[in-house]
């Protein structure tokens, strides 16, 4: 990989869940329990994310549908697969959760140091109330915010991407991209022709947990927003 100049971008432009919110640990919180209310032998997290994964994705193709109606399937889905039919209350509890996960533990300090020296901004397949909720627990007021529910599409369709860079009025040179997910932010924000940083939160960890797999060759890989704040306002 080329070292990446830093100097060269006035925006940072980030994922939320996954890169931001430890959506992993918010998943598993509401899964394990929701298994275990009726009577499911709980299987191993790795099985677990992947289901998520597997039956997030199915639930945003076709027709553009509120983040809430996804999780609604996704729950619904993981009822399907083990053999039992969640209660009207499991499922929205389930599908209004996401505000209430939590951040990386070094989320906010990294935010903090990239503030003074860039713009932020948010590109999230979610719907604004519950960005709404994780975005109390960031710390910082982000430049602009590009939700699914906002343009009505789902990454990794190019649609977040092309209007963030439309709201930050700023060309694709002068934007880094930083994302946790191959699938759904590195590879087509590489092919839009973003610099791209990954994130890889589970590094040392099989598989590709919640995110369904991808092939995407990122400008430069971390393994958390601390090392990435580190090397970006170093002087």
């Amino acid at each position: 990989m080329t070292p990446i100049d830093f100097d060269a971008f006035d925006a940072l432009t980030f994922d939320c869940y996954g890169t931001l919110i430890d959506w992993e640990s918010g998943i598993l919180g509401q899964i394990r329990p929701l298994l275990a209310a009726h009577g499911v032998p709980l299987p191993d997290d790795e099985t677990l994310l992947r289901t998520f994964g597997e039956l997030e994705s199915e639930a945003e193709r076709g027709p553009f549908r509120a983040y809430r109606s996804v999780l609604t399937d996704v729950a619904l889905g993981f009822g399907r697969v083990y053999g039992f039919q969640p209660t009207d209350e499991e499922v929205t509890r389930f599908a209004a959760s996401v505000g209430s996960w939590p951040p990386f533990p070094d989320t906010r300090e990294a935010l903090g140091a990239l503030k003074d020296r860039y713009r932020l901004a948010i590109v999230s397949n979610v719907d604004d109330d519950l960005f709404a909720g994780s975005a109390a627990q960031l710390g910082v007021d982000f430049d602009g915010v590009v939700t699914a529910q906002q343009v009505r599409s789902y990454k990794p369709a190019p649609v977040h991407f092309h209007e963030v860079l439309r709201r930050l009025e700023l060309p694709v040179e002068r934007v880094l991209h930083v994302a946790q997910s191959l699938y759904h932010d590195i590879r087509p924000a590489k092919e839009l022709g973003f610099t791209a940083v990954w994130v890889n939160r589970r590094a040392g960890r099989e598989g590709t947990g919640a995110t369904p797999p991808a092939e995407a060759v990122p400008d430069l890989e971390v393994r958390d927003l601390k090392t990435l704040a580190e090397l970006a306002t170093r002087r």
